[in-house]
């Protein structure tokens, strides 16, 4: 595999949160300003514990996403290549009316619905029925399948959560 890299430094300040910034800024200062940005929406981990965002964000071919978006017209969504549109995983996770949500000691976040928090040393089962519930919510509403971001680790190897039924 061959990486190749651009010589002169070209931040990308299209994202929400960067376009205060000027085209001549520095890494130093896109990074300073992704980490204000992420520090403002997600909680803190040593405070609240939480893995940080739980979902990727659902790629759909562009014919699904033109009904979904003549449904719902605020839907936050990308372009992506080959004709197809990333949907806002944490959008999709409020509408399913999931913010702020909470079972068994975990919840969904109240200012970001893309994360699971532990309120109260629950264990890993709580975490992964409480994922479930919120894929099996989404998928219902709109027909898309959520896949886990996160990875679950345990003594025994990696345990794939995209297979986990409850229990």
């Amino acid at each position: 595999m061959t990486f190749c890299f651009p010589k002169k430094w070209s931040a990308n300040l299209s994202y929400a949160g960067l376009d205060h910034l000027p085209a001549s800024a520095s890494s130093k200062d896109v990074m300073n300003a992704v980490i204000k940005v992420r520090q403002s929406k997600l909680p803190d981990p040593y405070k609240l514990p939480n893995a940080g965002s739980f979902f990727k964000n659902p790629v759909i071919e562009y014919e699904r996403w033109q009904a979904l978006k003549s449904k719902h017209p605020t839907m936050p969504s990308y372009p992506q290549a080959d004709n197809k549109v990333k949907i806002a995983a944490g959008w999709l996770i409020e509408q399913a009316g999931l913010k702020g949500y909470k079972v068994n000691g975990v919840g969904v976040h109240e200012k970001q619905a893309l994360v699971i928090v532990n309120y109260e040393a629950a264990s890993g089962k709580h975490i992964a029925d409480l994922a479930l519930y919120i894929r099996r919510q989404v998928e219902e509403q709109f027909n898309i399948t959520l896949e886990p971001e996160v990875r679950a680790v345990f003594s025994k190897g990696e345990y794939n959560l995209t297979e986990y039924k409850n229990g």
